[in-house]
């Protein structure tokens, strides 16, 4: 994909870890130039994305820089704690890292994109599932693949607008086996690759024809319904 991404502009948000770091490298790899923003301390632009004079002032220097923007990853990750925990505030901040950050970033960056723009919102496979006590990410996640198809069609003709919702990613790349890689129809848990490698795609000209749509990548675990004595899970106490 290399004569795609030569010379192009990718903004990625929680870059300087886990997924957001191996798509922004997957991006330079590929020979654009990248722009993380990222609370954690390094070589990029350090800030929250839930202040709103932080994604103005990280919108200015990037412009400032290039004057354009091809692609936008909204990448972010809001906190996660459910109903007996979770405070009012901490509730709206994971709102403002997982669906108001990506909406004012694209809407900041709207006279700016690039003809052929992608954006790719991160979600979640918890748009669709959850477990106990993680309301704030889920909503979080489920807020923001909503939020990529009305941003689909507001942004119909300047840019094209998908979501991404990954399962189980160990984003330390270890190994796993047994029912934790049974449990999953592939036969194992994903690795950040997997989500840098549809990304790149969805922001590839063979991606032309998808906008709107969310691809949930979760090695089928989201599809595959266990019982027990299915995949190495036993009941407690049988």
């Amino acid at each position: 994909m290399a004569n795609d991404f030569q010379g192009k502009v990718a903004i990625v948000t929680g870059g300087a870890q886990g997924i957001g770091r191996c798509i922004a490298e997957s991006f330079r790899n590929e020979g654009a130039a990248v722009c993380v923003i990222d609370k954690q301390p390094g070589d990029h632009f350090v800030g929250d994305v839930a202040q709103k004079e932080v994604l103005e002032q990280f919108v200015q220097e990037v412009i400032a820089k290039y004057g354009k923007v091809d692609y936008i990853i909204n990448n972010a990750l809001p906190i996660m704690k459910g109903i007996d925990e979770c405070s009012y505030e901490e509730f709206q901040y994971a709102l403002s890292v997982g669906v108001t950050a990506p909406f004012y970033l694209v809407k900041l960056l709207a006279d700016h994109l690039n003809e052929g723009a992608s954006i790719v919102n991160i979600s979640s496979s918890r748009d669709r599932m959850s477990q106990p006590q993680t309301e704030s990410y889920t909503a979080a996640k489920g807020g923001i693949a909503a939020l990529t198809h009305a941003l689909a069609v507001s942004l119909a003709g300047e840019a094209r607008v998908n979501s991404i919702s990954p399962g189980w990613i160990e984003t330390q790349f270890a190994s796993y086996e047994g029912p934790d890689a049974t449990q999953q129809p592939v036969g194992r848990v994903g690795n950040p690759m997997d989500i840098a490698h549809m990304v790149l795609f969805l922001c590839s000209e063979k991606a032309g024809f998808i906008t709107g749509e969310n691809i949930c990548i979760d090695g089928g675990m989201t599809k595959q319904m266990i019982y027990h004595g299915d995949c190495g899970w036993k009941l407690e106490g049988r």
